[in-house]
């Protein structure tokens, strides 16, 4: 006898309702139909400390990592753009007579 074989992505909602929107373990195994063993193993396969979730994390920490540059370089260009401001005290011209 072998055991039922689930999608993929059975397999990962099960593990969100758990992890994400924090349901026990033993009500989603009830109301899915599944043994808690699978769905300890599957928690393990597809929860937050699994490879998949670690690549996911390295690429979010590189788009903030980019956005972070992004607003800096569009600061200093900013920056850049604006014209100076002149003190009335300090004229740009030189007048040489009263």
């Amino acid at each position: 006898m072998s055991g039922k074989r689930y999608p993929e992505e059975f397999k990962i909602e099960a593990v969100k309702q758990v992890v994400d929107r924090g349901y026990s373990v033993a009500s989603v195994a009830t109301r899915l139909d599944i043994t808690t063993h699978s769905l300890y193993a599957w928690i393990k396969k597809y929860g937050p400390d699994s490879s998949t979730n670690k690549e996911e994390s390295d690429a979010q920490a590189e788009i903030r990592r980019l956005q972070k540059e992004l607003k800096r370089v569009t600061d200093e260009r900013d920056i850049l753009k604006k014209p100076r401001r002149t003190s009335q005290s300090c004229p740009t011209e030189v007048r040489l007579y009263p």
